[in-house]
């Protein structure tokens, strides 16, 4: 099976519980397990802000079109880290006085004629003794993280941008191509947090109600609608964000459920694939919750809306950011029920193919069919098998829970 790296460790793993007892201990999947405190109530601090920006114990991940920096000597090596800078490498990009105003102050003096790169407060890491110690209502100690977006665009700071990119280029560093899926798990959880983000406000620069410029504010993870802009020829039209509890939008999450189905006598699972996926290919099937729908009776809705499939008793497994751009992926066990097993692809197009199959299939798959899509197996796989996602998936977890004893309550490695 090719190298695939390690999931975090769950939370407080060797913690004995009554729900640990009965459940197993947590799972925790790949782009989870960040090492951050996000301190979330310190984002309209702007004192504190403008403190951790310029201390030297903090890190700046750059992203280039949300590609995160990381060595060229480590692409795409299995278990590698990202590259930080610091603010004095980034100072001509982001500026002296970002944060020096109060939250209320700068959005009074909004300009939209002026363009400030997008930065987003990830968190602190208390484990760095020698970071930054900010005494508010309590004292909060550790090194701060921040993501900036470099991407050259037309404007102002292009030239400054390419200026950064190719300086990093000539010291051995380049942004990462595609899907970020080999880097040490910790490190996944930093650039999850920061491609969500990033992406969430590139794509949110006006408001919803009034389609005026919208202002980045609260570190990155709150846009607001000024009433006024200094740019602006006449004054800016009235807007309903700025009435009620809150003038504020916040960053997009989309619920995805993703789910491993049993069949009613649990020796087999429930397999689909996209018409576009290379021959053999298979994993557990998902779709979006919908409004107004718990996430059992998504996973319910869309197996029989692919499969045909009827699912009766649902559980939640575990589940996993996937910033790709802004889905939490809710992995799921469900069982169908006997009546309701016969697959038929009638109903929604959107698969190829839909099958059952036996556990012991499936664990010979997990053990030397994985790798990332369109990727090369282990040297034990045969052409023809099986073959499945690699562990970093959250459907790999839940498959191998099923295939494993998950649902009979015995373990069979």
């Amino acid at each position: 099976m090719p190298e695939q790296p390690a999931n975090p460790e769950p939370a407080h793993h060797a913690l004995d519980s009554m729900l640990s007892r009965k459940f197993g201990k947590e799972v925790a999947n790949y782009f989870s397990g960040s090492p951050l405190n996000r301190v979330g109530f310190l984002r309209e601090d702007h004192q504190f802000l403008s403190r951790a920006l310029k201390h030297p114990s903090t890190s700046i991940l750059v992203c280039n079109n949300l590609q995160p920096l990381i060595p060229k000597s480590t692409q795409p090596k299995v278990g590698g880290k990202l590259q930080f800078v610091k603010y004095d490498d980034v100072k001509s990009i982001v500026g002296e006085g970002r944060y020096e105003k109060p939250e209320k102050v700068a959005i009074e003096e909004f300009d939209s004629g002026r363009y400030i790169p997008q930065m987003v407060f990830l968190g602190i890491d208390e484990k760095d003794k020698e970071g930054l110690d900010y005494q508010s209502k309590n004292r909060y100690c550790g090194a701060p993280y921040f993501a900036l977006d470099v991407t050259p665009r037309e404007g102002v700071l292009k030239e400054e941008c390419e200026k950064l990119i190719k300086g990093l280029e000539e010291k051995g560093l380049g942004f990462a191509p595609g899907r970020v899926m080999d880097i040490d798990a910790s490190q996944a959880a930093i650039y999850a947090e920061a491609r969500a983000l990033l992406d969430w406000n590139a794509r949110n620069p006006y408001c919803a109600a009034c389609g005026q410029r919208t202002m980045s504010v609260n570190g990155g993870f709150k846009r607001a609608c000024p009433p006024k802009d200094a740019s602006a020829t006449s004054e800016r039209p009235a807007c309903v964000t700025r009435k009620g509890i809150s003038n504020l939008s916040f960053p997009r999450t989309d619920p995805t459920v993703i789910m491993a189905i049993v069949n009613s006598s649990s020796d087999k699972l429930l397999l689909g694939r996209q018409k576009a996926w290379p021959p053999y290919w298979y994993s557990t099937l998902a779709g979006f919750a919908e409004p107004a729908e718990s996430i059992e009776e998504a996973v319910r809705r869309e197996v029989y809306e692919e499969a045909g499939i009827l699912v009766g008793r649902v559980v939640v497994h575990s589940t996993q950011p996937w910033p790709y751009p802004a889905n939490l992926m809710i992995g799921a066990i469900g069982q169908a029920i006997p009546e309701g097993e016969k697959v038929d692809l009638g109903n929604d197009p959107e698969l190829g193919d839909a099958k059952w199959c036996s556990f012991e299939e499936v664990r010979h798959a997990l053990r030397v069919g994985t790798s990332g899509l369109g990727e090369d197996a282990g040297p034990e796989y045969k052409e023809g098998d099986l073959r499945l996602p690699p562990s970093t998936a959250i459907a790999h977890q839940l498959m191998s829970a099923v295939a494993n004893g998950f649902v009979s309550g015995t373990t069979k490695m």
